[in-house]
């Protein structure tokens, strides 16, 4: 019995280093009281996170608060573990283990935190430009590379305190990375095509456009994909990097937009009155507040009927619906034409009989 009490006192010696448990016990006390203190105090700063964030303060103390308010229990931990390590006399190696670990603790958190700042950063410029669809459709995508950047910088520091060679693992992944790149090459060109649209905003959320066959409203910029709603209601999903290499028109855009509407008048309509005309046509555009008058003329003498040629544009298209105005103009016409007595031509053809003798 004594034996066997002998052999497990020493096992438990093994377990605890030869480090009595007393020191034991003081490390562990430590580092629950640091855990608990900086989870309390966190816990206090969240709770008045949206008093610190809604009221008139700078910048720096509100995204200081927004951190705060979203700092993980990982980095509470290797604080805690940190500060049960210095009060305890391990051996070097496990030292060694120990301070790896709060290393890559600590860094993870700075990633995160590195992370919400540029989200907080994001969503308070958001914020001030209001119903920005330009900036609205570069946010998925500068998030998105915002992260990958603090995450590869991360892994790229914790592998150097960790005594990795990080000269050599950069040049054995550039030489890695060129057959990956050639594998993923299609994926890739989205990314990079996605960034061309973040940058040079040929288009934003909202904008009407026609991309070869496909006409749509853009709903969505992705990382991948843009997403146009067609006027039919189905939704068309398009590459980017496809979408770069079409010609792309965007309606949205436009500063005015051409009407043409060609008007047939019947062949006895008098002269004096197919003089006014051009008058009459330019007064009816000039009614409308957002319609610019261009010309009208008697184009063409066609088969059944004089065909006038009536040429405006419709100012700012994009706040202003096309086809109210037109039809506006269009009924104007009528009553303007009707009252004047002048008649509409439509399409006819005459049929000559001769009437034959009897003997001819």
């Amino acid at each position: 019995m004594i034996k066997f009490l002998h052999e497990k006192l020493g096992a438990l010696q093994a377990l605890m280093l030869g480090i009595p448990a007393t020191e034991w016990l003081i490390a562990g006390v430590i580092g629950a009281v640091v855990w608990s203190g900086l989870w309390i105090l966190r816990d206090l700063i969240a709770s008045r996170y949206k008093k610190y964030f809604g009221a008139k303060n700078s910048t720096l103390i509100r995204l200081f608060a927004y951190l705060i308010g979203n700092t993980k229990q990982i980095l509470f931990f290797a604080i805690a573990l940190d500060a049960a390590r210095a009060s305890i006399s391990l051996p070097e190696r496990i030292q060694h283990g120990v301070s790896v670990v709060v290393m890559i603790l600590i860094l993870i958190q700075v990633g995160l935190w590195a992370g919400r700042a540029v989200r907080f950063y994001l969503e308070m410029k958001e914020r001030e430009r209001g119903a920005d669809r330009v900036f609205a459709g570069s946010l998925d995508i500068i998030n998105f590379v915002a992260r990958m950047l603090i995450w590869s910088l991360v892994i790229l520091v914790a592998l150097s305190n960790m005594g990795v060679n990080i000269t050599a693992l950069l040049a054995g992944l550039g030489v890695g990375g060129v057959a990956v790149a050639l594998a993923l090459q299609n994926v890739l060109g989205d990314l990079f095509a996605s960034l061309s649209i973040a940058l040079d905003k040929p288009f934003v959320i909202g904008d009407n456009l026609t991309i070869d066959t496909f006409i749509g409203k853009v709903e969505h910029i992705g990382i991948k994909t843009t997403r146009l709603r067609s006027e039919n209601g189905e939704q068309i999903i398009l590459s980017n990097a496809d979408i770069l290499k079409s010609r792309v028109r965007n309606f949205s855009r436009l500063a005015e937009l051409r009407v043409l509407a060609t008007i047939r008048l019947a062949y006895e309509t008098p002269s004096d009155k197919l003089k006014e005309i051009p008058t009459l046509m330019q007064d009816i555009v000039r009614e409308q507040a957002h319609a610019r008058f261009e010309r009208c003329h008697l184009k063409t003498l066609g088969e059944s009927s004089f065909q006038f040629e009536l040429s405006y544009f419709v100012l700012q298209p994009s706040v202003n619906p096309v086809l109210d105005l037109q039809h506006a103009v269009n009924v104007r016409i009528v009553d303007v034409l009707r009252r004047l007595g002048v008649e509409f031509a439509y399409p006819t053809q005459r049929v000559f009989l001769e009437r034959h003798r009897p003997g001819n």
